[in-house]
């Protein structure tokens, strides 16, 4: 039996229906609102031959564990899982150079969710998080992400350092990001398939994962302060990589 998932807001279910019409369950709407933004939501949702559900703000405010849900929360079934197995197709499915990000532990569902926002955005070819000691997919990770946990493929895996080297027989080149690393974000060639490891908040990358990396890169900071928040670390990092390759194709 497929197992269901809740997702609030209105970026977020307006992802599921657009892009995952086949995975929407139910779909609940609060009686207190009516705009067009909410509306066209649930035409589209008839449509697929889901009928709204309009009920107070209060029990939205329950299905959505307290989170933001704008006036609207879906069930939904989740998607299949992906693992190690599924990273060659990824590779073998992308157009041009692969582009892969790496979460070492990563596990405020905030950081995920806007980790995820900027892969989405940046065009990754998927997210890839350990199994154990990470935030994983869950309703507010995919309110913060506005829609990329419906779009960006989520790889989960059991041994992290494992699924890195079995990118790098990929021809993977892995590059992980580091403090104190000597080479810059800025001095490295991105053109091949790459994969940008990020760390912890706070700790950074596991001992195991920095040593099983091709190389270290840190963000150049002009500041006070010692480091950046993962996910704004995250957006420097994967838009480097953008301007790279969109420069090479210009060229």
């Amino acid at each position: 039996m497929s197992k269901k998932t809740t997702v609030f807001g209105l970026h977020a279910v307006r992802a599921v229906v657009q892009k995952h019409p086949e995975r929407l369950v139910e779909l609940y709407a609060a009686k207190e609102r009516s705009d067009d933004a909410l509306n066209a939501l649930l035409n589209q949702a008839q449509k697929l031959g889901v009928r709204p559900q309009f009920v107070p703000r209060q029990a939205l405010d329950k299905r959505a564990d307290g989170g933001n849900h704008q006036g609207v929360v879906a069930t939904v079934l989740t998607a299949p899982a992906l693992n190690e197995n599924d990273l060659a197709a990824l590779i073998e499915q992308q157009n041009g150079a692969a582009l892969f990000l790496v979460l070492d532990g990563v596990t405020d569902p905030h950081n995920l969710g806007a980790c995820l926002r900027s892969a989405d955005a940046a065009g990754v070819t998927a997210v890839i998080v350990p199994k154990d000691k990470s935030a994983q997919l869950n309703a507010t990770v995919r309110k913060v992400a506005c829609g990329a946990a419906e779009t960006v493929p989520f790889v989960v895996v059991t041994n992290l350092a494992r699924a890195l080297r079995e990118l790098q027989s990929l021809q993977v080149w892995v590059v992980g990001t580091a403090g104190e690393a000597n080479d810059g974000l800025y001095d490295v060639d991105y053109q091949q398939h790459t994969a940008i490891v990020m760390g912890a908040e706070g700790d950074g990358m596991r001992r195991l994962t920095r040593e099983t990396c091709d190389q270290l890169v840190a963000i150049p900071l002009q500041g006070s302060v010692s480091s950046l928040n993962v996910s704004v670390a995250t957006g420097v990092c994967l838009f480097e990589v953008v301007r790279q390759r969109q420069a090479s194709r210009v060229n």
